[in-house]
């Protein structure tokens, strides 16, 4: 009988003893799980830069001048040169207003009959004109791989006066041209427009379209 009790002490205290392991394994597991948890699998290293944002000027005021070529109908094609404003109202929309002034040639009637339909003073044709214009294209210009540029790709149209032979004559301008932001505070134009107005100078009315083709510079303030 004892023999029979020393034997189930003997299998409880094993049974317990094998319990008491089996705790402290599982708290052992867990506390390394949990020191796991606590540490990031991965800790990069990041070396931040310091990036200077430049400052775009917000002035919306533009004006500048420009050279170039106008062909004007019956009386050649000369250097013209001019000066213009413009308010830009929004991003998409800008008011102009522009002066220009060219020479003009001898007429191939005058040329060939020969006689002076024009006195040498008459000849200078002096043009203003108020315009409203459209940047419909909106870009960039790429020059190299590590420079580019603002552009918009413009139309514009407006009325305006041309005097020329001794007469104002009411003129008609439109065109399309490309505005280039070489800064943030300068920009470059390439621009090509029509000017018509009625001519009577050559013994009949007409209208006459006299295209002009010019660059320019430009500063924002």
């Amino acid at each position: 009988m004892e023999s029979w009790i020393h034997r189930l002490f003997l299998m409880l205290s094993g049974a317990l003893a094998a319990g008491g392991l089996a705790l402290a394994s599982g708290s052992a597991v867990a506390a390394d799980v949990g020191d796991a948890d606590s540490q990031p699998l991965i800790d990069p290293e990041l070396d931040r830069r310091d990036i200077k944002e430049d400052r775009i000027d917000t002035e919306d005021f533009e004006i500048g001048v420009f050279g170039g070529a106008m062909s004007v109908e019956d009386f050649g094609t000369n250097f013209v040169y001019g000066v213009r404003g413009a308010y830009h109202v929004t991003e998409d929309i800008f008011v102009e207003a522009a002066w220009g002034r060219t020479d003009t040639d001898e007429t191939s009637a005058e040329r060939l009959i020969p006689a002076q339909i024009l006195q040498d003073s008459d000849r200078r044709l002096t043009y203003y004109n108020l315009s409203f214009g459209w940047n419909v294209l909106p870009g960039e210009a790429f020059i190299t791989s590590q420079w580019a540029f603002n552009t918009a790709l413009y139309l514009i149209g407006g009325v305006g006066s041309t005097d020329f032979a001794g007469e104002d004559q009411f003129t008609w301008n439109f065109g399309a041209g490309l505005r280039l932001l070489a800064t943030d505070w300068l920009t470059v134009h390439i621009d090509g427009r029509d000017h018509v107005f009625e001519m009577d100078i050559l013994g009949e009315s007409k209208t006459t379209h006299n295209l002009e083709f010019t660059a320019g510079v430009s500063v924002f303030f």
